[in-house]
């Protein structure tokens, strides 16, 4: 899907996105609780990719990790510079991060996948992968499914996976799923999944 399609549709309903799903207070229990066993990592640098207007970013730094967020959206980032001033949020892409090869200890990306159709999840990874240290944690976040299918979202169109398809695409990336969390719907919210995933080799070289 065309990045700056995401980007436009975001940057149009920022502010209610940002009233809805702004705070950490407004995140399942279950959810925070699974991003810091997993990501509280120290020492080293996590990133939250599609962070968002930066409340996720805002809570690990509240348990001691340096948390840098990235975003599309110039809202958000705005947003999430003024909620949380003593942050780092910048603007950029999970297809390009600006990050060095092997740099980064963990990556957050809660939700930011689910607008990429399945063939360009292999690229991003990748991309994951290369910023990763050897032993680095990444932790995703998606909408949960029997099968691999588009949907329309109320932003724009997304996919649901089935968690075992999503794990072994990781496994094909060179990860290694080491916990999963999933929820069912409540009549409000879809199926929920997370996993947690740890890098077990590095990018090939170039």
């Amino acid at each position: 899907m065309n990045v700056e399609r995401i980007r436009d549709a975001y940057a149009a309903v920022a502010d209610l996105y940002i009233g809805l799903f702004g705070t950490s207070e407004q995140v399942h229990a279950d959810d925070l609780a699974f991003i810091g066993r997993h990501l509280a990592i120290r020492p080293g640098r996590v990133l939250d990719v599609g962070c968002g207007p930066g409340h996720l970013t805002g809570y690990l730094r509240s348990l001691g990790v340096d948390a840098a967020g990235l975003d599309l959206v110039p809202e958000f980032i705005a947003h999430a510079k003024a909620a949380h001033p003593d942050g780092d949020y910048r603007l950029g892409s999970m297809r390009s991060l600006d990050a060095e090869d092997g740099s980064v200890a963990g990556i957050l990306s809660w939700y930011s996948l689910i607008h990429l159709p399945p063939p360009d999840l292999d690229g991003v990874l990748a991309e994951f992968r290369r910023v990763l240290k050897p032993g680095g944690t990444l932790v995703a976040g998606f909408f949960d499914a029997d099968e691999l299918g588009p949907f329309e979202h109320k932003v724009v169109t997304a996919y649901r996976w089935p968690v075992d398809e999503f794990s072994e695409r990781l496994r094909q990336a060179g990860f290694t799923e080491v916990a999963r969390d999933r929820r069912p719907s409540d009549g409000t919210h879809r199926p929920h999944a997370a996993l947690a995933a740890v890098l077990h080799r590095p990018a090939p070289n170039r």
